[in-house]
């Protein structure tokens, strides 16, 4: 398990491995109890915890770099219940560790559902961020020959559509008609 693979269920409480996709739903996995159920799409969303940005006075951060604020502070973290814990000092705790979080648009709600996600995901092993960075830095350099590819195939179809336009060109020299378009066939037989 990765934490690429992570998702949030809306309607649920805490957080699933996708497992699979279906037209209808997803099968995910609980981290907490590891059980397996099928997600309905009609009653459920599911957001990879990749996909979540948190509001900042600045640009957004992803949630992943709030989670590393965390692991780089956890000596501070006084939160061992974030039910318990109070609203302002969830808000203080945040503030100290992420200085930049918008106060307006980022609510306790939110600050202890991150608390919540963030246990749940050290007591599972899931905080391992820079192997994914290394990763996902080493694979553009794999995929930029792939790209430069393409552009090499382009000249030659290039070439080959000024050859037939040449053809053509030497066809109507010789006095040769070209053949009429679909189109114009179709008009002249309704005719």
């Amino acid at each position: 398990m990765e934490y690429r693979e992570i998702v949030a269920v809306t309607g649920l409480s805490g957080l699933y491995q996708l497992l699979t996709t279906k037209s209808d739903g997803a099968i995910v996995r609980s981290v907490a109890d590891k059980t397996t159920k099928f997600i309905s799409a009609r009653q459920h969303n599911v957001t990879p915890l990749e996909s979540i940005e948190v509001y900042t006075t600045g640009e957004n951060v992803r949630l992943q770099e709030v989670f590393q604020k965390m692991q780089q502070n956890e000596a501070t973290t006084p939160l061992a219940d974030a039910k318990s814990a109070d609203t302002n000092a969830i808000k203080a705790y945040f503030k100290s560790i992420f200085p930049e979080f918008d106060d307006e648009r980022v609510y306790a709600s939110d600050m202890k559902k991150m608390l919540k996600w963030y246990e749940l995901l050290k007591a599972n092993d899931l905080l391992r961020f820079e192997e994914e960075k290394t990763e996902e830095e080493a694979a553009p350099a794999a995929e930029a020959p792939a790209v430069e590819e393409p552009k090499a195939e382009e000249k030659p179809k290039k070439a080959a559509k000024k050859k037939k336009a040449d053809t053509e060109e030497v066809a109507t020299a010789e006095g040769e008609e070209k053949p009429a378009k679909k189109t114009a066939r179709k008009k002249k037989t309704e005719e």
